[in-house]
């Protein structure tokens, strides 16, 4: 079942890149008592993740923190070396906290998972944003495959 709003994020653990390798993230600790603003991509490094969908964050991270988000965070099916050289490359680094999902278990959890093997990727997070409470998902953004309309920062910023 695909996680609604209202309902809390997961228990899960997730990867970030840290300076002594990879450090496990727990998700009830991570989204305690703080507003994060949670998007997810279906991969680092392709075409509209790169383009659009986390530069958009980047772009706007004053204006979402100044709208009361405490930490922007990307989450995508990656390991998490992936992901930090991604964000070093993006200008992401010290703006987007880079949360590695390798296994695709909480893109699972949350029901938001897609079959991209057709492009040799396999199992992927789908394409979304949302806005987490304290834990709890006050606003969810799915995209339908292929687009990028609702997932973005700009559009997120009219939901704060």
């Amino acid at each position: 079942m695909t996680i609604q709003v209202g309902d809390r994020i997961p228990s899960a653990t997730l990867m970030k890149a840290g300076a002594e390798g990879p450090q496990p993230v727990d998700t009830d600790t991570f989204f305690a008592g703080r507003k994060v603003a949670l998007f997810s991509v279906p991969g680092a490094f392709t075409p509209t993740c790169s383009a659009r969908h986390l530069p958009s964050f980047v772009d706007k991270h004053d204006e979402l923190k100044a709208k009361g988000v405490d930490e922007i965070a990307c989450v995508a099916v990656n390991d998490a070396f992936v992901l930090q050289a991604w964000a070093q490359q993006s200008g992401a680094d010290g703006k987007v906290t880079m949360l590695a999902d390798g296994n695709g278990d909480f893109a699972d959890a949350l029901g938001l998972t897609m079959d991209a093997s057709k492009f040799g990727m396999g199992q992927r997070g789908q394409r979304w944003s949302a806005i987490v409470d304290d834990g709890i998902v006050t606003e969810l953004n799915v995209e339908e495959p292929g687009a990028f309309r609702v997932s973005g920062a700009e559009f997120m910023l009219g939901q704060l």
